[in-house]
């Protein structure tokens, strides 16, 4: 490993440190400043200062007069003979090769009714940063004493996506919407001009090119009559810029859905965390300078444009083609934020000068140390609530709750390892190691074991003798490579970290273990993905054949009737719900001889039966899906860091010499490593039925009440107009299309419907464009006191989850 210095695996001398490249005490006042005018427009749109309407305005003017002109200054002052082209070439190859792999990914795993367009956008999102607000004072403060001409590269850099990759992009959307129309023989002509056209819209492209052709016919100087013109727009970009991109960030996070995490954890990975690893790797293939201070500088500034935010035109983009809107205003806002501590960490680390080798490896060790401690606690609990809900039986919590007990031994290993590798005891060292080493590689092989366990579940219901094959290969295959390291590996005498104990041959090890981790974990993933919508397209083609026997359901004698009782005097039409349908549950049978007392009571307000019928039907539905969606997630998750641990692997095979970022991926995989119990524990540790129902009904018992009776009503002004409007003018004819009698219990029955319909309904009727509005419309609902789910646990969902309106209508 390597010091900030620069020091090889080998533990040999290191050579003189090179001087601090940038200035790093100019990086928190940028940052301050950035991110404070970002927050004080978004204090500003958010308290209604400055309305939706009037930020439109503000940034008319940003994109169509600040920037085209300070785009213009710069391009005719830009000094082509200071250029490194190198440097430029490996930007443009990264953020090329970023692009084709989310258009790759995205093409393979989404649906075929928006695979065109979510490639396109998700490409331009990964690609496009901000350079201009956010990204140019950021560089100014880190580079201004030092590499002025650096400031130039963000010009230069900037136009590679707005002219070469998003008119690919945008061809991507324009075909979506050429096979969502129906005449396909007149729109194929159109797509090539539509393209060029928003390219050619577009007015920075547009004054990247006439500052080059002014570039070249003023001879680098603009004339004195429009230069304090030019100089007076162009000054005003920053601050405005920066308001402007707070002011739109207003209500973003809102938009963001369940549906939406999955998509977005990738993005932001892609965006965040592949983009700047690339783009430092190309840079240093391709630039090939004799200045070692110079290379390493060009190195590392590629690294942090790379971690640069998306910029905020992307939603632009969103909205013009109705396409991921939800995704991309929300990634906008939280890769803006996560960038901040990224670039700090990684440009205080590019400015240490020199650090004592061990004194960085006591330092990584005693970060592993404490993040191992925490997690610990965090597993522990997981673990004994797996057991308690007695999860562990099923399949795939029984891999699960291998992975977190793999975790759990890792984080044991790594405090006991933290005694002994300061004592002289090899046998200590090596049993130590041995735990260490083989739960360690077994928490990497689960994720792709996992992935691989959902994706055989889906497609075969008896696994028979497969759980036990996963199991023996998650534990087997650790447990050989640790045999090998014992019995080959050379033990280095001046190892501290149990990474490199072995040295070379256990960076191999693990290099293999996590790659084929990744490679299972991603192919399963894929099949996963595609399996879904397949199944989605499936159940559309036989929808009209499970009509007739939807109609059966609903219509039964009265001697076997079922949960879903007809509606009566409504003369309404059954309103079919777009998503999958219902398992009806077991008839309830009334006997010929109970009495009329005995026939089934209306509830009012909400489900009174304390064994809901319905209730046991949306949890039956609810679980399996739930469960799948956690264990997706947490694959995803532990994917994303088996990539970081990768890129540490093969940095350290390749390179001899390793630069002070390589210490913030180490400090970032001992983060990674020894933390994942954090992870677990969000997303197994609080069970719904041990703790958290438990805690929401002692709640409700002695807040929910109080609530009922004194409703909320100081209701945001969106919230009360949206109820108001829906009495007013919809609720009756709502309540007529798609609330029906169901049977909650063995007297009981209920006037409600389902989520499902709701959100069709809402479609039909426009009031909402799209399914995700349709959420947000209804969630306001609910909020303003006009719906609740029948036994008010869960939020409005797109789902088969049962709600009924509050006041009688």
């Amino acid at each position: 490993m390597e010091t900030a210095g620069g020091y090889n695996v080998e533990g040999s001398p290191s050579p003189p440190a090179v001087p601090s490249t940038m200035s790093i005490d100019r990086l928190l006042p940028a940052l301050l400043e950035c991110f404070g005018i970002i927050l004080c427009g978004y204090i500003a749109g958010r308290t209604n200062i400055i309305t939706s309407t009037q930020a439109k305005g503000l940034g008319n003017f940003v994109s169509k007069f600040a920037l085209p002109a300070l785009l213009f200054k710069n391009m005719v002052l830009l000094d082509f003979g200071n250029v490194i082209w190198p440097f430029l070439w490996g930007i443009l190859i990264a953020k090329v090769s970023v692009f084709c792999i989310v258009c790759f990914l995205t093409l393979i795993v989404s649906s075929p009714d928006s695979r065109y367009s979510k490639a396109g956008i998700f490409s331009i999102f990964a690609t496009q940063s901000n350079d201009f607000a956010l990204g140019y004072p950021i560089v100014e403060a880190l580079y201004q004493s030092t590499y002025p001409e650096y400031l130039q590269y963000i010009y230069l850099v900037a136009p590679v996506s707005l002219m070469l990759l998003n008119p690919i992009g945008f061809a991507l959307c324009e075909i979506q919407k050429w096979k969502n129309q129906g005449n396909h023989q007149q729109r194929k002509l159109l797509i090539v001009g539509h393209v060029v056209l928003q390219v050619l819209k577009n007015p920075i492209v547009f004054m990247v090119i006439v500052g080059i052709i002014a570039h070249f016919a003023l001879h680098q100087r603009i004339p004195a009559f429009m230069a304090e013109f030019i100089d007076g727009l162009g000054n005003s970009f920053g601050g405005a810029a920066l308001f402007y991109l707070g002011l739109t960030m207003v209500g973003q996070l809102r938009k963001l859905t369940r549906s939406t995490v999955v998509t977005l954890i990738l993005l932001i990975t892609a965006k965040l965390l592949v983009m700047p690893l690339i783009c430092k790797d190309m840079v240093d293939v391709l630039d090939n300078s004799s200045n070692t201070t110079n290379h390493s500088s060009l190195s590392d500034y590629a690294f942090l444009y790379g971690v640069f935010p998306t910029a905020p035109s992307v939603a632009i983009y969103a909205v013009f083609y109705n396409a991921e809107l939800e995704v991309v205003t929300s990634g906008m806002v939280i890769s803006t934020f996560l960038s901040a501590p990224i670039m700090y960490v990684s440009a205080w680390l590019l400015t240490i000068h020199l650090m004592d080798p061990q004194c960085l490896m006591h330092s990584l060790e005693s970060v592993s140390f404490n993040m191992s401690i925490v997690s610990l606690v965090a597993l522990l609990w997981t673990v004994a609530v797996m057991f308690l809900s007695k999860k562990f039986k099923r399949l795939p919590h029984m891999f699960t709750v291998n992975l977190f007990l793999a975790q759990l031994f890792s984080c044991i290993g790594m405090i006991l390892w933290n005694f002994v590798v300061k004592e002289d005891n090899f046998v200590a060292q090596v049993l130590i190691f041995t735990l260490l080493s083989t739960s360690l590689y077994s928490s990497f092989m689960w994720p792709g074991l996992i992935a691989l366990s959902i994706v055989l579940m889906k497609k075969y219901e008896d696994l028979r003798g497969a759980p036990g094959a996963l199991i023996i290969a998650g534990w087997g295959i650790p447990s050989l490579l640790t045999s090998i390291l014992l019995i080959f590996g050379e033990k280095r005498s001046d190892a501290i970290d149990s990474s490199f104990f072995y040295g070379k041959l256990q960076i191999i090890c693990t290099t293999v273990v996590v790659s084929f981790s990744i490679l299972l974990g991603g192919f399963s993933l894929v099949c996963l993905s595609r399996g879904s919508w397949e199944q989605d397209e499936e159940y559309e083609d036989g929808e009209s054949s499970f009509e007739p026997y939807q109609d059966q359901v609903t219509e039964v004698e009265p001697e076997t009737q079922t949960l879903i009782e007809p509606e009566t005097g409504t003369g309404g039409e059954c309103f079919r719900c777009a998503c999958a349908p219902a398992t009806p549950m077991p008839d309830m049978i009334i006997s010929t001889n109970d009495s009329l007392s005995s026939l089934p009571v209306h509830c009012g307000n909400g489900c009174e039966s304390t064994d809901c019928l319905l209730a046991q039907m949306e949890e039956q539905q609810q679980v399996k899906d739930r469960q799948v969606v956690r264990h997706v997630l947490l694959c995803l998750l532990l994917t994303v860091f088996l990539l970081a641990n990768l890129s540490s692997s093969l940095w350290l095979l390749y390179n001899h010499l390793h630069g002070r970022l390589y210490l913030e991926l180490q400090f970032f995989c001992a983060i990674a490593n020894y933390g994942q119990g954090f992870i677990s524990f969000a997303l197994f540790g609080l069970d719904k039925n041990i703790i958290l129902l438990p805690l929401k009904r002692l709640y409700s018992r002695w807040f929910g009440k109080k609530k009922i009776e004194e409703p909320d009503l100081d209701l945001p002004d969106d919230i009360r107009m949206t109820c108001l409007q829906f009495t007013k003018y919809h609720k009756q004819q709502c309540f007529h299309d798609i609330v029906k009698k169901r049977r909650c219990g063995v007297r009981t029955m209920l006037d409600c419907f389902r989520g499902c319909e709701l959100v069709d309904w809402l479609q039909q009727v426009g009031l909402a464009q799209d399914r995700g509005e349709a959420v947000l419309y209804g969630t306001r609902l609910q909020q303003g006191g006009m719906l609740r789910h029948i036994k008010q646990e869960y939020s409005f969902e797109d789902s088969q989850l049962h709600y009924y309106f509050t006041a009688p209508n």
